[in-house]
C-alpha cells in the first residue's frame, strides 16, 4: 500500500559493514519501500549476493554495491566485521571512511531527501550544504543508547551507574560488564584521532535526526531522554518485524524436530559472529544437557577451534544421542523457532534475534556476550520481564552449568512462578506487536515525520 501522502521520498542507506546492521537496515527498507518510496542501498560488494534474497522490493530497493577500499593490515578481501577478528574493527572502519568521496558523489549526482548511516561520523557534513537530511539510525535499543553513549572521557565506575535521569533503576551493570564496555568505548580508532564512543557520539550530535527501530509503549522514556539530551527527533519506525520467510523449513531440520513433542526442543543460536571460549562453549551444552530436554544448538565453533566437533564436551555426543544436535554453521533461525515442537529460545540478546523472539511462542532464556546484548537482556529480563537470564560471576562473567539449566527450568516448568510471570508478559507484548495496525501505523508517522524535516 503507497504512504497516503504524495511525496514520494528518496533515502540512501549507509549501515557499517557488519550483518546485524545491514540486515537491520535491509528489513527496515522494504517496510518504507512497501509505502511507495525510493531506496539506494550502499553494500560491499561480495556480500551484495547473500542479502538480495531478503530484499523484497527489487524495483524499489536498488543495491548500490562499494569496493571496501584495501587498508594495510586488514586482511584481502575482507567486507564485514565477520570476516576480520574484534581487534581489527577498527581498520574495517577506516576502510569505511575512505569510501567517502564515492559516497559523496553519488549523493551530489542523485539528491536524496534522506541519508540513513550508523558510524560514518563524517556523513552530517557531507549531505548539510547541499540540503539533504541525515538520520543517525540506530541498529541498538533506545535503552542502549541513552544508558552507554556520553561525552566526555568514561571509566568503569562510571558505566557502573546510569547516567543522571537515566529512566529506569532496573537497568545496571555488573563489574565485567562495564569493564567490557567500557573497552570498546574507550578503544582508539585507526586514525588515532578519537575513540569508538566518540565516533558514534559525534554520529549522534551532528545528525538531524535520530531513529529506532522501537516502540514507544516498550522504550518510550529512553527515546525521551534522548531527545532532551541530544536536543533533536527521536523519530521511531515502531517494531519493523521480520517478514514471513518465503522459503521452507530445510528437510533435515523438520524431519528431526517432528520427533518430538510440541513445546519440548530447546532452541540455542547466538548469531553470526560469537564466539565463546571453549570453557564456556562447553558449559553451555553441559547445560543444555542437564535440563533433560531434547536441544538443537547452532553456533560458531569456540575461539581457537576450526570445527565445532572438536570442541564437544568429554562423553556428550554418546549421552546425548537421539535428542541432540550441534550445528556449527548457519541455521533457518525464524523457522526453527516457529516449528511446533520448539518451545525455548536461548539467545545471546541481539536485537534482531530478540525481535525474532518476541513475535514467537518460544518461552526465552537470555544468555548477552557483548556491547548491546547486555541492556538488551536487562530490558527483557528486568523492565518488561518476558525472560530469565542466566547469571553470571559479577568480576569474571562467566556462567556454570547448572545456571543454564535453572534459567531453563524457569520458563520451561509449568509451575514456576517466574515462568507464569514472563510467560504472560511475553503473551502481552506478542499480541501488541502482532496487532492489526501497529507496524503500518508507526510506519506511517515514521514518513510524516520524515517529511517534517524537509520544512
Amino acid at each position: 500500500m503507497a504512504d497516503n501522502n504524495n511525496t514520494t521520498l528518496t533515502i540512501v542507506m549507509y549501515p557499517w559493514f557488519a550483518m546485524g546492521h545491514l540486515t537491520a537496515y535491509l528489513h527496515l527498507s522494504n517496510k518504507i519501500a512497501q509505502k511507495g518510496h525510493t531506496i539506494y542501498f550502499f553494500i560491499p560488494k561480495k556480500t551484495q549476493s547473500k542479502l538480495e534474497q531478503f530484499n523484497l522490493h527489487p524495483n524499489l530497493i536498488k543495491f548500490k554495491p562499494i569496493i571496501v577500499p584495501k587498508i594495510e593490515g586488514l586482511p584481502p578481501d575482507s567486507e564485514t566485521s565477520s570476516d576480520v577478528p574484534f581487534p581489527l574493527h577498527p581498520l574495517l572502519r577506516l576502510a569505511m571512511d575512505l569510501t567517502r568521496p564515492t559516497i559523496a558523489d553519488f549523493l551530489q549526482e542523485i539528491k536524496p531527501h534522506f541519508v540513513f548511516f550508523d558510524f560514518c561520523h563524517w556523513m552530517p557534513s557531507v549531505t548539510r550544504p547541499w540540503g539533504i537530511k541525515s538520520m543517525h539510525l540506530f541498529v541498538i535499543s533506545p535503552a542502549t543508547a541513552a544508558y552507554v553513549f556520553r561525552e566526555g572521557t568514561v571509566n568503569d565506575a562510571d558505566l557502573l551507574k546510569a547516567p543522571a535521569g537515566f529512566p529506569s533503576s532496573r537497568i545496571k551493570l555488573r563489574t565485567h560488564e562495564a569493564r567490557g564496555l567500557n573497552f570498546v568505548a574507550n578503544c582508539k580508532e585507526s586514525d588515532g584521532k578519537m575513540t569508538f564512543m566518540q565516533r558514534i557520539v559525534t554520529s549522534t550530535v551532528e545528525c538531524d535526526a535520530i531513529g529506532f527501530k522501537a516502540c514507544k509503549e516498550m522504550e518510550g522514556s529512553y527515546c525521551q531522554f534522548l531527545e532532551n539530551k541530544f536536543k533533536k527527533p527521536v523519530i521511531l519506525a515502531g517494531p519493523v518485524l521480520p517478514e514471513s520467510p518465503t522459503s521452507s523449513l530445510d528437510e533435515k531440520w523438520r524431519n528431526w524436530l517432528d520427533l518430538f513433542k510440541a513445546n519440548t526442543v530447546i532452541f540455542c543460536a547466538f548469531g553470526s559472529e560469537c564466539k565463546l571460549q571453549k570453557e564456556q562453549f562447553q558449559e553451555l551444552l553441559l547445560g543444555l544437557e542437564l535440563t533433560g530436554f531434547p536441544f538443537l544448538v547452532a553456533l560458531k565453533p569456540p575461539v581457537g577451534v576450526l570445527v565445532i566437533e572438536e570442541a564437544l564436551p568429554e562423553g556428550f555426543v554418546e549421552r546425548t544421542k537421539g535428542r541432540c544436535v550441534v550445528e556449527g554453521g548457519w541455521v533457518q533461525q525464524q523457522l526453527i523457532l516457529g516449528h511446533p515442537s520448539v518451545g525455548c529460545f536461548v539467545t545471546h540478546c541481539g536485537s534482531g534475534s530478540l525481535s525474532e523472539a518476541l513475535v514467537s511462542e518460544c518461552q526465552i532464556v537470555l544468555l548477552p556476550n557483548i556491547g548491546d546484548q547486555v541492556i538488551n537482556a536487562r530490558l527483557m529480563g528486568e523492565e518488561l520481564r518476558v525472560g530469565v537470564e542466566v547469571e553470571k560471576g559479577d568480576e569474571d562473567g562467566l556462567f556454570t552449568m547448572n545456571g543454564v539449566c535453572e534459567a531453563i527450568k524457569m520458563v520451561m516448568d509449568e509451575g514456576s512462578e517466574i515462568g507464569k510471570e514472563v510467560r504472560a508478559n511475553h503473551t502481552k507484548w506478542r499480541e501488541f506487536l502482532l496487532s492489526d495496525g501497529v507496524e503500518s501505523c508507526y510506519m506511517d508517522d515514521f514518513l510524516h515525520q520524515l517529511r517534517g524535516l524537509l520544512h
